[in-house]
């Protein structure tokens, strides 16, 4: 049965679910029996075997939504959006909590209150997308868009980002509505469309739909973590403040000719010499508060030269900031502005001089930092004026988030309780979530994803083979459940 979207007087498009339950509710029911027989079960030394219905019921919620495969800008974000606002109504929220609401056809943002008594002030926002960038089956080592439990890891796209951080909040959900939990104040849950791609859904929430999502804070499940050291807790992340995303097309334009007259001007030569200079140029070094004090308590954990530089990097040296730069990639982009070539395309047949010649230049800009400033520098570093330089699109400004005692008092507990030794460490994402807009309409974000994953494991979001260990996604979900009611009770 097709699902429409409906528009009421006040411009809002709604999913009316009602045509979709009874089907869902059979469906959910199937794969509710399927799973208490086919879910294998998480036994460690000396524990029972028997898996809690919760973890079951997160489990379930996660292999349902990483085999809708919900690429950005597709129909099937608002499929999943309303299979789980199904899963939230059939545990006892009502359909006037639960909507499926976006500016377009194919965006379904799920926006689900959960009602307090107000005793503890405004509400607290809860965030997750529920889009993937694509996945090819021939890049895989199996297919991307079947869930799959294998030596401890749980496969598919979107398994870290983000739909891990989408299950743990619907399954929180339920899982404090059967315990009759009642928070002192209102918890929202919003599951985004696109933010893979636009951010248009959270950015029509903010902007448009203040009053589905206005509150003290966020708190995102798509930023923030940590690490585990030799399979002990090590450091424990969340992210206060996230750099700017703004991409620039490169275009160099000539008459061309045929190839059997080559000329000195030709267009391939021109764009990629300024791509060369591009490569060996590096944005200054300038750390924020937020990078001062993530280095700062880092320190404590490492030694000699990198300590000492880590500290003088706190304490405002840029000498030091710049060998911590040059020292690991993910420090260097967190210290400075970065600008790298990612796509590239030139001349329209293999016997002709090139006409055109473009290059896709992608640049993560610290907070603060003038766009402008970025582009005229870049057009500098390039050095030839024949190099047309283009935004591609306008960057939104991300102040960062106050590192509060209120905040941040109350994760430091909640970690020394779960996660024994790990310090708490503010940071800044080099990449961009839907945070971006939420700090930008004046909402305080803090990326807590609270997935901690092995030194030595890659980084796999976007790429093949994406994975997530069950004991990340296990001790993540119970970290929320505590968070959450740390936060409203």
């Amino acid at each position: 049965m097709a699902l429409m979207i409906t528009t009421d007087r006040s411009g809002t498009r709604h999913i009316p679910l009602r045509f979709a339950l009874g089907i869902r509710r059979l469906a959910l029911a199937l794969c509710a029996l399927a799973s208490l027989v086919a879910i294998p079960l998480q036994v460690a030394a000396g524990q029972s075997s028997e898996v809690p219905s919760h973890e079951q019921l997160a489990r379930e919620i996660f292999k349902e939504l990483i085999e809708i495969p919900t690429v950005g800008g597709s129909d099937l974000t608002v499929e999943a959006a309303t299979a789980l606002a199904a899963r939230l109504i059939d545990a006892g929220f009502p359909a006037a909590d639960v909507q499926v609401v976006g500016p377009e056809q194919h965006l379904g943002n799920l926006v689900a209150r959960y009602r307090g008594t107000d005793e503890g002030g405004d509400p607290v926002l809860l965030m997750a997308h529920i889009d993937v960038v694509p996945a090819l089956r021939e890049d895989w080592s199996f297919e991307p868009y079947v869930f799959r439990e294998s030596d401890g890891y749980f496969y598919g796209r979107g398994t870290t980002d983000n739909k891990a951080g989408a299950a743990h909040l619907v399954a929180n959900f339920i899982r404090w509505k059967q315990e009759g939990f009642i928070p002192d104040r209102d918890l929202i849950m919003v599951l985004s469309a696109d933010e893979e791609t636009t951010g248009a859904s959270v950015t029509w929430l903010v902007n448009e739909r203040r009053d589905l999502v206005d509150a003290d804070f966020a708190l995102n499940t798509d930023a923030g973590g940590g690490v585990l050291k030799e399979g002990k807790p090590h450091i424990f992340t969340v992210q206060a403040s996230e750099k700017v995303y703004l991409t620039f097309q490169l275009e160099v334009k000539n008459p061309g000719g045929h190839s059997s007259i080559p000329v000195d001007d030709n267009a391939i030569y021109r764009l990629t010499m300024g791509l060369a200079r591009l490569s060996e140029f590096g944005f200054p070094v300038e750390p924020n508060e937020i990078i001062r004090a993530y280095f700062e308590r880092y320190a404590q954990f490492e030694e000699g030269e990198t300590a000492e530089l880590m500290l003088a990097t706190a304490n405002g040296d840029a000498a030091a900031a710049a060998r911590l730069a040059n020292m690991e990639p993910y420090w260097n982009a967190m210290l400075r502005t970065t600008c790298v070539a990612t796509r590239l395309a030139a001349g329209h047949a293999d016997n002709a001089l090139p006409q055109t010649a473009q290059a896709v230049v992608n640049c993560r800009i610290l907070p603060g930092r003038s766009a402008d400033d970025v582009e005229a520098e870049l057009q500098r570093v390039l050095g030839d004026e024949e190099i047309l330089l283009t935004r591609m699109g306008e960057p939104t400004p991300s102040p960062p988030s106050p590192l509060t005692s209120e905040i941040m008092g109350t994760l430091e507990s909640l970690v020394e309780e779960l996660f024994p030794g790990a310090p708490v460490i503010p940071t800044m994402s080099t990449g961009a979530t839907d945070g971006l807009y939420v700090r930008n309409g004046g909402i305080p974000v803090y990326g807590v994803s609270a997935m901690l994953e092995d030194e030595d494991e890659e980084i796999r979001a976007h790429g093949r083979d994406e994975r997530l260990s069950t004991r990340a996604f296990y001790d993540a979900l119970e970290f929320w459940y505590r968070m959450l009611k740390a936060f409203s009770s």
